[in-house]
């Protein structure tokens, strides 16, 4: 064996953290939800299948509707994230299948990624209507309104006289 020079050593290390650095950097992608086989998609047909065969030729739906129970819905979602990022939605198919009263088939609609809404739970502040309030209001906002005219009270000379258990 031979001794490696130290220059080599430190190339070699700043090579192999280069290569760890840039296939941390690849995309990861993921798949959620149905898995969509198109010739069983295209094999459902309106006013001929039901329930019953549309389970047998696609499986359990995603997800059905809360109201009328008429309409099932298959999704799709495919996705890339980098690291431990949030992903990114790079496709979606999104199949809805209504159903009559009796149960067959009326309608087959596909929806695509461009109907993806992108809403953030997550926020720190609930958006509500009205003024904005400080701190400070809260804490102090109320004194002097106590017993004032117009401020739901009974102020001195409106028919007050307390209210307790021993009065009317």
């Amino acid at each position: 064996m031979f001794p490696i020079p130290r220059a080599a050593k430190a190339w070699l290390g700043v090579f192999c953290a280069g290569a760890l650095s840039v296939g941390g950097c690849s995309p990861l992608p993921s798949h959620q939800g149905y898995i969509v086989d198109a010739d069983l998609v295209n094999s459902v047909q309106p006013g001929v299948d039901n329930r019953e065969s549309v389970l047998q030729t696609l499986g359990r739906p995603s997800f059905a509707s809360q109201f009328n129970q008429g309409d099932w819905y298959y999704i799709a979602r495919e996705s890339r994230a980098y690291g431990f990022q949030k992903p990114n939605p790079k496709a979606q198919l999104t199949l809805q299948i209504t159903f009559d009263a009796a149960g067959t088939v009326t309608a087959i609609r596909r929806g695509s990624a461009e109907q993806i809404a992108s809403i953030s739970p997550d926020s720190k502040k609930t958006p509500t209507l009205g003024r904005e309030r400080s701190f400070f209001s809260d804490l102090f906002g109320n004194i002097g309104t106590v017993g004032a005219p117009g401020a739901g009270g009974q102020g001195p000379g409106q028919g007050g006289g307390g209210g307790g258990r021993d009065t009317p």
